[in-house]
């Protein structure tokens, strides 16, 4: 059985005037890293804030269907309970930081110390989870010292550190350099290799490609699209649904209509890029 299972869900918000999401159905089998794409407004956000129990637990409104993860329902668990196995990194770090600890170090500690891990292995917790995401050096910092980037770092650690079976980032890279990107893509991956369930919101269609198993594409709440990375970020659909493609296909598609792209599939990558111009 799917590890997470989307049963035709739909969800309105208190204020909204209409459906965010509507007739959502999807399976994700355990350790699948899978990004989510798709315009402003298309409900990426709000499926994340479904696969971490704040739609409807937090935010209230109406919902329908069923959020199912490791065969348990959103619907019969308190957020509490639903937060111990799912782990949400908001959009904007500065949302996610508790404003209750004076460094680094403390602030990351803070889900620990809140479910009682003991002293000694909260310390070799938050010092592993640190080291992953390369921000050791920023231990002793304060949380509202740091750019964007660190901090959506240390908002990534700080759910890293609590070891949720499934992990639901959304654009965790938004503000980070191309360096910063890859090592937290990099990171993230070795999370699903290691067995965590990943969904991921993301723009960055080249480092997707690389890095994901799946992509879903979302229109007005609604699958569009969903498959392997390079079939999706190819299709015709997204073009004609007004999603961004990389700069490489578009180029190779300019190139076919002039007889100068002769592979069959479209390039997403550099290295595609590369690969199928020189041949």
């Amino acid at each position: 059985m799917a590890f997470v299972i989307l049963k035709d869900l739909a969800y309105q918000y208190p204020s909204s005037t209409g459906l965010v999401l509507e007739n959502i159905s999807l399976q994700i089998q355990e350790g699948e890293f899978v990004s989510i794409i798709g315009p402003n407004g298309a409900g990426k956000s709000t499926l994340c804030y479904a696969l971490a129990g704040f739609v409807p637990h937090f935010f209230k409104g109406e919902i329908s269907g069923e959020v199912e993860v490791d065969g348990r329902k959103s619907s019969e668990s308190t957020l509490d309970e639903w937060a111990l196995n799912v782990g949400l990194a908001f959009q904007n770090p500065f949302n996610q930081i508790s404003g209750a600890k004076y460094t680094v170090f403390e602030e990351i500690a803070f889900g620990l110390e809140n479910i009682g891990v003991p002293r000694d292995e909260m310390k070799k917790r938050v010092e592993d989870a640190m080291s992953l995401t390369g921000i050791s050096d920023l231990a002793d910092r304060s949380p509202y010292s740091l750019s964007g980037g660190q901090q959506q770092r240390v908002a990534l650690t700080s759910i890293l550190v609590m070891r949720p079976r499934l992990l639901v980032l959304d654009e965790p890279t938004s503000q980070m350099d191309p360096v910063g990107t890859r090592e937290v893509f990099g990171v993230v991956r070795k999370m699903a290799e290691e067995g965590m369930t990943v969904v991921m919101v993301e723009h960055k269609v080249e480092w997707i490609a690389n890095f994901a198993d799946r992509v879903i594409a979302l229109k007005d709440g609604q699958i569009l699209i969903e498959g392997k990375p390079n079939e999706v970020l190819t299709s015709d659909l997204l073009i004609e649904n007004g999603f961004g493609i990389s700069r490489y296909t578009s180029a190779a598609r300019e190139a076919r209509k002039r007889g100068l792209w002769k592979k069959e599939k479209l390039p997403v990558t550099l290295d595609e890029a590369v690969e199928g111009f020189k041949s």
